[in-house]
């Protein structure tokens, strides 16, 4: 199974150069938690969390209308591409301790989005394996993401 097969192919993005109120608008209007950032090109350069935006506003002590979505997000993000394997995924997912993976074409623009949740929504329950995903994968997954932060 790829991730095209589970990822949802809606999408929403912004501009590494929104506001944060715009981002947090995005996050409330489409009801989701995080938000891959584009480039000019359209291209995913970071990630953005609603904790990015709530610790941003936070730190730097400015209405969200003053903060750039870039100086907020991760300086990284991890992306695969919709040939990916579930397994591969959740490897990343466990490797990176991240909820979400943008999925990406050739030209690293996005054209899905796999969660955890869309990994346990095609799982099999009762340990049965359907072309890589068990309930015990999705456990251990979800385990290695809960699990404190690695410190280098």
């Amino acid at each position: 199974m790829n991730a095209s097969e589970i990822m949802h192919r809606s999408v929403h993005t912004c501009s590494i150069h929104d506001t944060l109120d715009h981002v947090a608008r995005v996050m409330w209007e489409r009801n989701c938690g995080s938000v891959p950032l584009v480039d000019d090109a359209g291209k995913v350069v970071a990630m953005i969390t609603d904790r990015d935006v709530c610790m941003a506003a936070y730190l730097q002590g400015q209405p969200l209308a003053r903060i750039v979505a870039q100086s907020a997000a991760s300086r990284s993000v991890t992306t695969v591409h919709e040939n990916a394997t579930v397994e591969s995924v959740e490897a990343l997912m466990r490797d990176r301790q991240i909820r979400r993976i943008p999925v990406v074409d050739a030209e690293q623009r996005p054209v899905g989005m796999v969660t955890i949740n869309d990994l346990v929504i095609h799982s099999h329950p009762g340990g049965r394996r359907r072309e890589g995903l068990s309930a015990e994968s999705i456990a251990r997954t979800l385990a290695a993401i809960c699990q404190r932060a690695r410190t280098p």
